[in-house]
């Protein structure tokens, strides 16, 4: 184990790394430049603690981070009210970050929540971001996925997966891309959550084949030039549709139809030599979220290419530099995580650099993750597709396999082709 913990890199070294502006200064050159000297001081602090506080400085703050997801489970404060129609999401983000920390809420918690989103279910089918909202697939996804995490018979019961695929069949349109909600916006987000959604819940094979006839054609119509995907057709490649556009044909076993070499060519163009996370796009900042993004877009398109079911012997980006960069720059000392120095702490950055991290370390192996400084930092793997516990994933569908056995023997028996068994007579 001790040959797979890696170590932080030589800062000295990175000077060459730092955004050179070749005498043409512009607002974007100088914002980078600005993000840079942040990063610098966050890797200067590191270097005059290490000796001093190394196990501080080298850790994850899990008691603190533990401490603020609780605290915002149970009240968000008042700056989250523009987050009213995103509920859902805030809870999904509270569970992930949770499960990736590895410690859950208590089961009374868990069935308030459950209770909650049930409240946020649509009558007609789907998910809203609160209660007596229009449903939207977005929600949709951060409630199927929360209610995955929780596991329990009432969470599965929440779902209602009949109404759920009403809804998905409503926000359809005949070219296989998704609305987000009824005669809403189009874009790559919606084919992704409406995929996930139905994949989650093991909708039967004839409705998989009906709801998703075309969808891995116009997803791949997303795709740019620069080889990462845009939310529709000839718009800009994005990190967080790049995910979306990859993960939902991985799910769809569509991943072929996508060029692969170009996406992974482009999804690694976007680690940041110097500061060792993402960017979202072409000569955009470093942001924690695109840990995730673009660091499970990388092992997936791989995993694609080698089409052999065989775990990834090598990942193509430098997980190190990644952990590093939230370690030393993306922690709050009063918990939660943030985009870059000088922010706030939010749950979906907690969420998303967290995530990234989870898919860094176990990337590669599961029985050998890759773990920077402290062998106390390894997190708690996450599912590169659902974004959610891999357990969690198994569970969920398997309860609803079990569900698509008894509903495929009741029809048998409406049919009459279901006598013999009833009889007790077997083949």
């Amino acid at each position: 184990m001790d040959d797979l913990l890696l170590d932080f890199r030589d800062f000295s070294l990175l000077e060459m790394y730092k955004f050179d502006d070749e005498k043409v200064s512009t607002v974007t050159s100088r914002e980078q430049q600005k993000t840079e000297n942040s990063i610098e001081k966050c890797f200067d602090r590191f270097l005059q603690l290490r000796y001093l506080d190394g196990l501080r400085v080298t850790k994850f703050y899990r008691e603190e981070h533990q401490r603020f997801l609780e605290c915002m489970l149970h009240r968000l404060p008042p700056n989250y009210e523009c987050l009213d129609s995103s509920r859902p999401w805030c809870i999904y983000w509270i569970l992930q970050a949770a499960h990736v920390l590895n410690f859950t809420f208590a089961p009374e918690t868990l069935e308030q929540v459950v209770a909650f989103l049930e409240k946020c279910r649509h009558p007609q089918g789907g998910f809203a971001g609160g209660p007596g909202q229009y449903a939207h697939l977005a929600p949709t996804y951060a409630a199927v996925n929360s209610l995955a995490m929780i596991g329990t018979p009432s969470a599965f019961r929440a779902i209602d997966r009949d109404s759920l695929e009403k809804f998905l069949f409503a926000v359809r349109e005949p070219d296989g891309s998704f609305r987000l909600h009824v005669d809403g916006e189009t874009d790559v987000r919606g084919a992704y959550c409406a995929v996930s959604v139905a994949k989650l819940t093991n909708m039967p094979e004839p409705t998989l084949k009906k709801l998703f006839n075309k969808t891995g054609d116009w997803i791949a119509s997303c795709q740019t030039y620069e080889g990462g995907f845009g939310g529709a057709p000839d718009l800009e490649a994005h990190g967080g549709y790049t995910f979306c556009g990859i993960a939902a044909l991985a799910l769809l076993n569509e991943g072929h139809k996508c060029d692969q070499e170009q996406l992974l060519k482009w999804t690694l163009q976007r680690q940041m030599a110097y500061e060792g996370g993402f960017q979202g796009r072409t000569n955009k900042l470093v942001d924690g979220c695109y840990s995730f993004w673009v660091g499970a877009t990388i092992p997936v398109t791989q995993a694609i290419m080698n089409n052999d079911g065989k775990p990834l012997a090598k990942a193509l980006f430098d997980v190190g530099a990644l952990q590093e960069y939230i370690l030393l720059c993306c922690q709050k000392s009063n918990g939660g995580l943030i985009d870059k120095p000088g922010k706030p702490q939010d749950l979906y950055h907690t969420c998303y650099t967290l995530s990234g991290i989870a898919i860094a370390q176990h990337s590669e192996s599961a029985e050998m993750p890759a773990v920077l400084g402290d062998p106390a930092n390894e997190l708690q793997p996450t599912h590169p597709l659902f974004n959610v516990p891999p357990e969690a994933v198994a569970h969920t569908t398997h309860f609803y396999q079990q569900l698509n056995n008894l509903r495929a023997f009741a029809q048998k028996e409406q049919n009459g082709d279901g006598d013999d068994v009833a009889n007790g007579e077997t083949s």
